[in-house]
């Protein structure tokens, strides 16, 4: 599969927050409550990166609840294109 860079990932994250008038921070440790990151928004990157890939990313909600942080998005997302 092909992958995807972070810095690429984290860009398109960027873009999601950008179209609702918000600005993703430099620091991967800010809290997603923080900078209004929601569920919804990781769904579209998550499409995004798929669209990217053409190939689908397999993730479950579970995983997702432990997600807190823009690098714990950027971490998943790598996991996932590894998986």
């Amino acid at each position: 599969m092909t992958t995807l860079p972070r810095d690429q990932v984290r860009s398109m994250m960027g873009e999601v927050l950008a179209a609702q008038g918000k600005e993703l921070p430099a620091e991967d440790g800010a809290l997603l409550e923080t900078i209004g990151f929601r569920s919804l928004d990781f769904s579209e990157l998550a499409l995004r990166v798929e669209d990217e890939l053409d190939e689908e990313l397999n993730f479950d909600a579970p995983g997702l609840r432990s997600i807190e942080t823009v690098g714990d998005v950027l971490t998943f997302i790598d996991q996932l294109q590894q998986a």
